[in-house]
């Protein structure tokens, strides 16, 4: 019999959470499934689908960066008619595809906002016969929620889910560090490892000296670009090559006035396919904290700056960073500390890093996932 599986991700701001889906899903495709990831966020660049049935939703996005709302590709907020369309074509998607293995990425921790949707597709998935396996896919730290919501997010994970795949490697951060009621579910609570691209980057000429200044997507990162254009002059580095890369998200208008006053030394570009090459040859990394980016970062073994997101009460990206840095991997410099000066001392700080000659974690977690995935599969799945 055919395996297959079906894997839900919808990124709302930056494309962190499809990149890692696409990750999971070749690894379970690698393992003989057919598998069809199903997106509902924006279009991606580079995004890596061998071996993957890609279906790409009319398209939702976050209209702030607190989440608070949705619009659709053209910035319109949602309307009924979006929203049960939307909800056909994904609900048509899954029985056609009749899989043993169905994918929620984030949910029940996350992405409430599109509970029209995921709500028919769980009801959709339980009414199969045979039942398909269902699983939440997370990644290493949640969003800091009301005990109130979390207990409710944990319910629904009770009810609905067989294991809760948490992509991370405990000995950095455990699901209880940012979700204290997951000792509800340990049972469920399964540990992959990160997620990460493992392959070596492909060797790329030019010095070893560079500054490479990131911001992922770029939806939140123009202040970063912005203060380390200005960090420059005051670091003992200001006579290496910079280079800064500017996410797709940024908008034309920024990225436009950044190239206009970068001086001599400092290139400025769009994010590249490449960019685990750079971090590879660099002589220090200057990001925020989300999880690919630390990802590469680790693996790369580059003395590194963190400068975590913290907008709208957001608590993820720097209890990443502070991890890392309490372990030796990393210099911080708080969101809402950032200066020229705060930013340059933090950078003469790291400078005097060595670079680490591994990541220090389990980085195998898209393998892990898809061996975990496998057996839960079973022969032909589940008729409960």
């Amino acid at each position: 019999m055919t395996r297959r599986a079906f894997i839900w991700v919808t990124h709302l701001l930056g494309s962190g959470h499809l990149r890692r889906a696409a990750a999971l899903a070749r690894a379970v495709a690698a393992r003989g499934f057919e598998v069809r990831l199903v997106s509902g966020g924006q279009a991606v660049d580079h995004l890596a689908l061998a071996g993957v049935e890609f279906v790409q939703l009319p398209p939702v996005a976050s209209a702030d960066e607190g989440f608070r709302s949705l619009v659709d590709a053209s910035g319109a907020p949602l309307d009924a008619e979006f929203r049960e369309n939307r909800t056909r074509q994904l609900v048509d998607c899954l029985r056609e595809h009749a899989p043993q293995i169905v994918i929620f990425e984030t949910y029940p921790f996350g992405r409430r906002q599109l509970e029209f949707e995921l709500k028919p597709l769980l009801a959709a998935a339980r009414a199969m016969r045979p039942r398909p396996v269902l699983i939440s896919s997370i990644r290493d730290i949640l969003q800091a929620r009301s005990p109130q919501l979390a207990g409710r997010m944990v319910a629904a994970a009770r009810a609905h889910f067989a294991r809760v795949m948490v992509h991370a490697d405990p000995a950095l951060v455990r699901l209880e560090d940012s979700l204290p009621e997951a000792s509800a579910i340990a049972d469920l609570v399964c540990y992959t490892g990160f997620i990460a691209e493992t392959a070596p980057p492909p060797a790329i000429s030019g010095p070893g000296s560079e500054i490479v200044v990131s911001t992922g997507g770029g939806a939140v990162g123009a202040r970063l670009l912005r203060t380390a254009l200005e960090a420059r002059a005051l670091s003992t580095l200001g006579d290496a090559p910079w280079r800064l890369l500017a996410g797709r998200d940024l908008p034309d208008e920024e990225y436009s006035a950044l190239r206009a006053c970068a001086p001599e030394g400092v290139s400025v570009e769009r994010a590249r396919a490449d960019f685990r090459s750079l971090l590879a040859q660099c002589r220090l990394s200057v990001s925020q904290a989300g999880y690919n980016t630390v990802m590469d970062v680790l693996l790369a073994g580059a003395p590194a700056v963190l400068v975590p997101y913290a907008g709208d009460g957001q608590t993820e990206q720097p209890l990443r960073a502070t991890r890392l840095a309490a372990l030796g991997r990393a210099e911080i410099v708080r969101e809402n500390e950032l200066s020229a000066p705060a930013l340059a001392r933090a950078i003469d700080r790291a400078s005097r890093m060595a670079r680490w000659p591994s990541a220090g974690f389990n980085m195998d977690g898209a393998a892990q996932g898809a061996r975990l995935i496998e057996d839960l599969a079973g022969p032909f799945g589940s008729e409960s």
